[in-house]
C-alpha cells in the first residue's frame, strides 16, 4: 500500500507536469516507493551541503522522470522550493525539463540522453574504488560511499547501458546499486514487441549480484534488496522492481497515455481522492516534510566524517593535505612552473616524432604532478601510446590509474564524465580519431555540463595511411570544433603537444579534444613569445616582413606550409605561416590579438586534411582552402597526401590564386 511519504512525490510530480503542461508524470509516479525507500531510509547525503564529499551519489538515468528528483530534493531539504517547482520547465528555473548539472543543487548530473547516466554511474562508482585504494588506510575509510541509479525499459535497451554494466561487473563495483524501473512500457505501448530479453540473466552474466522479481510498490521488499544489495560488495547490484508505471492515477495507472503528457485536472481530482491526498496542488503537509527532512540527518553524517578525516589529518597530514587539493579542484601549486621547465627541455631535444608519442610524452610529464591523472583506452593502448612507466591498470582485486575499457568508446566517454563529476580525479581516455562518431554524444554532455574530462585522439587523418576510408577521419575534427563549450586541439609537434595537454589539465570549466598523428612530424624552433602564444590557439610561427599573404595551417600541415612558404620565397611571393592548433581558444582572443596574427587586408589560405568548411571564417569568401572533402583511399599516407593535392605546388598554385 502506498504510504503518504511516497504519495508527495506522486502529486509533486503529476502538479508540476500539469503547470508547465508538459512533462512526464508516469515514471515518477511509478517510482514513488522506490525514491520513498531509498532517501529516507538509506541514501547518505546533506541538503546543507550537496558538495559533501564522501556523500552517496544519486543517478536518475531515466531522465526525463526529472520531476522525481525535484520532489524528492525539496522534500529533503536542499535549495529546491514550491515556487522552483511550480517553474518546472520554464526558462531560467531551477527545475528544467531534464535534470541539468549546475543548475539544481543535489542534481549529480545531467540525464536524459538514455542509458548515458547508467554509465556515468559507472564512472562515479569507478572513482570512488580508485579514490579508496588510493587514500584509505588503518581504518580510516575517509572514502566511503555508495552509487545508487535509477533507470528504466529505456536505458537497457540503449547500447551504453550493456557497454557500462560489462565493465562495472568486470571491475568488481561492489558500491554500485542499481534500481531498475521495470514497468515494461515506453513511448510506443508495451515493450514485449521489442523488447523482451531476460534481464536478470543478462545482468548475471556482467557478473552483478542480481536481486530479481522485487514488488517495486511494496516498502519492505524494496527495503530488504537494497540491504542485500549493500551486503554484497565484491559485485554491482542490481535490483529489478517490477512496477506500475502512473501508479494511483485514478484512471490511467499502468498506461503508456501518462508516460509523456499531463494527467489532465479531472484525472488529477480523481487521484487525489483516490490516494485521499486532500491538499492543494503544491501543498504538502508538515507532518510528510518532517519524515522527509534530511537536514538535521546529513548534518551529523558529515560532522561524523569531518571527525575521522580530522583523525586521518593528524596521522597522515601529506595524503590529507593532497586528498582536499584534489576534492577542491586545485591543481598543484607548482604545475605552471613544471611544464615550462618540461617545455624547455622538450624544445632543447627537438624530436621529429608522431605527436601521439609527443603525447605519451606529455602524458608522462604531467604524471609526475598530477597523480589525479587516470587513464585509460577503448583497447588502443599500444596505438594511441596512452600509458606510461607509472601507470598501474585498475582491476577488480585492486585501484590504480590506468583503465582499459575495452572497445567501448561511448562507454568509456560517458564513464569519463562520471569520473569527472564525481571529483578527485582527472580523467583522460583514448580511441581513434574516427571513432569519436562512436563517442559523440558523450562529448556533448560533457560540453554541456562544463566538465573538464580530457578526450585523446589519434589517427587524425589520411596520414593513417592503408587502414583506408573506414578509419580515416575527414569530417571529424571539423565537427568536434562545433560542439560549443569544447577545446578542440590538433598540435603540429612536441611544444605544442605538451602545451595542448596542459592547457586540457588547466581546464576547469570545459572539456577538451586532444587530436595526434600516426606519421612522424618535425619539431618547429620558435622563439620564446611564440612559445608563450601556442596557449592562445593561433599564432604567427613564421613571419616575412612585406608578406602579401597568409597560410593558415594545423597538425601535419604545417610542415607543408612551411615548405610552401619557403617555395613562394624563392619565386619573390613572401608569406606569413600561422599555426592554429585550437580554432576554439583562438576565437575566444580579443580582436586586437586575432587581427595581429590575421591581418584583415592579407589575403588567406588555410590547409588541413579533413573538410574545407569551417576555415572559411578565417580565410573569407576571396581566400582559399586546401582540403579535403570526399573519404579517403587504402594507400601509404604519402602517396594518399599527394593524391589529395597535400602537396607544396598545389599550395603555391593556390597562394598565388588569391594573391
Amino acid at each position: 500500500m502506498a504510504t503518504q511519504t511516497a504519495n508527495a512525490i506522486r502529486f509533486l510530480s503529476m502538479d508540476m507536469v500539469q503547470a508547465a503542461n508538459s512533462g512526464h508524470p508516469g515514471a515518477p509516479m511509478g517510482m514513488a516507493d522506490m525514491a520513498d525507500v531509498l532517501w529516507r531510509e538509506f541514501l547518505r547525503h546533506n541538503p546543507n551541503n550537496p558538495k559533501f564529499s564522501n556523500r552517496d551519489r544519486f543517478v536518475l538515468s531515466n531522465g526525463h522522470a526529472s520531476a522525481l528528483l525535484y520532489s524528492v530534493l525539496h522534500l529533503s531539504g536542499y535549495n529546491l522550493t514550491a515556487d522552483d517547482l511550480k517553474n518546472f520547465r520554464q526558462l531560467h528555473s531551477k527545475t528544467p525539463g531534464h535534470p541539468e548539472y549546475g543548475y539544481t543543487d543535489g542534481v549529480e548530473t545531467t540525464t536524459g540522453p538514455l542509458g548515458q547516466g547508467i554509465a556515468n554511474a559507472v564512472g562515479m562508482a569507478l572513482a570512488e574504488k580508485i579514490l579508496a585504494a588510493e587514500f584509505n588506510r588503518d581504518g580510516l575509510d575517509i572514502v566511503d560511499h555508495h552509487t545508487y541509479v535509477f533507470l528504466g525499459d529505456g536505458c537497457l535497451m540503449e547500447g551504453i547501458s550493456h557497454e557500462a554494466a560489462s565493465l562495472a561487473g568486470t571491475l568488481g563495483l561492489g558500491k554500485l546499486i542499481v534500481l531498475y524501473d521495470d514497468n515494461n512500457i515506453s513511448i510506443d505501448g508495451k515493450v514485449d514487441g521489442w523488447f523482451s530479453e531476460n534481464i536478470p540473466q543478462r545482468f548475471e552474466s556482467y557478473g552483478w549480484h542480481v536481486v530479481p522479481n522485487v514488488d517495486g510498490h511494496d516498502a519492505a521488499q524494496i527495503r530488504a534488496a537494497i540491504e542485500a544489495a549493500k551486503n554484497e560488495t565484491a559485485k554491482p547490484s542490481i535490483i529489478c522492481c517490477k512496477t506500475l508505471i502512473g501508479k494511483g492515477a485514478a484512471n490511467k495507472e499502468g498506461s503508456h497515455k501518462v508516460h509523456g503528457a499531463p494527467l489532465g485536472a479531472d484525472e488529477i481530482a480523481a487521484t487525489r481522492a483516490h490516494l485521499g491526498w486532500h491538499y492543494a496542488p503544491f501543498e504538502v503537509p508538515q507532518e510528510i516534510y518532517s519524515q522527509w527532512d534530511a537536514k538535521a540527518k546529513g548534518a551529523a553524517l558529515e560532522n561524523e566524517w569531518n571527525a575521522l578525516f580530522a583523525q586521518y589529518q593528524a596521522k597522515f597530514p601529506e595524503k590529507a593535505a593532497e586528498f582536499l587539493r584534489r576534492t577542491e579542484c586545485r591543481l598543484p601549486e607548482h604545475f605552471d612552473v613544471h611544464v615550462q621547465a618540461a617545455l624547455k627541455d622538450v624544445c632543447a631535444k627537438a624530436e621529429k616524432i608522431a605527436t601521439r608519442k609527443a603525447s605519451q610524452n606529455s602524458i608522462e610529464i604531467l604524471a609526475k604532478v598530477l597523480p589525479e591523472l587516470v587513464g585509460g583506452s577503448a583497447d588502443l593502448t599500444p596505438s594511441n601510446l596512452t600509458d606510461w612507466p607509472g601507470s598501474v591498470s585498475v582491476s577488480a582485486r585492486q585501484g590504480g590509474n590506468y583503465v582499459h575499457y575495452g572497445v567501448r568508446e561511448f562507454g568509456m566517454a560517458a564513464i569519463m564524465n562520471g569520473m569527472a563529476l564525481h571529483g578527485g580525479i582527472k580523467p583522460f581516455g583514448a580511441t581513434f580519431l574516427m571513432f569519436s562518431e562512436y563517442a559523440r554524444n558523450a562529448l556533448r554532455m560533457a560540453a554541456l555540463m562544463k566538465i573538464n574530462p580530457i578526450f585523446v585522439f589519434t589517427h587524425d587523418s589520411i596520414g593513417l595511411g592503408e587502414d583506408g576510408p573506414t578509419h580515416q577521419p575527414v569530417e571529424q575534427t571539423a565537427t568536434l570544433r562545433l560542439i560549443p563549450n569544447m577545446a578542440v586541439w590538433r598540435p603540429c609537434d612536441t611544444a605544442e603537444s605538451l602545451v595542448a595537454w596542459a592547457e586540457a589539465a588547466k581546464a576547469a570549466d570545459h572539456p577538451s579534444c586532444l587530436v595526434f598523428s600516426r606519421q612522424n612530424l618535425p619539431f618547429i624552433a620558435r622563439s620564446e613569445a611564440q612559445l608563450a602564444d601556442i596557449k592562445r590557439g593561433g599564432y604567427v610561427l613564421s613571419a616575412k616582413d612585406g608578406a602579401k599573404a597568409v597560410i593558415i595551417a594545423t597538425g601535419s600541415e604545417v610542415e607543408l606550409a612551411l615548405n610552401a612558404q619557403k617555395a613562394l620565397a624563392e619565386q619573390g611571393v613572401d608569406v606569413n605561416v600561422v599555426s592554429m592548433p585550437s580554432t576554439n581558444v583562438f576565437d575566444r582572443q580579443d580582436a586586437a590579438y586575432k587581427a595581429q596574427v590575421l591581418p584583415e587586408h592579407l589575403p588567406k589560405v588555410a590547409i588541413e586534411a579533413g573538410v574545407s568548411d569551417g576555415w572559411y571564417k578565417y580565410v573569407g569568401l576571396n581566400g582559399a582552402v586546401v582540403g579535403l572533402d570526399r573519404f579517403g583511399e587504402s594507400a601509404p599516407a604519402d602517396l594518399l597526401f599527394k593524391e589529395f593535392g597535400f602537396t607544396v605546388d598545389n599550395v603555391v598554385g593556390v597562394v598565388k590564386s588569391v594573391l
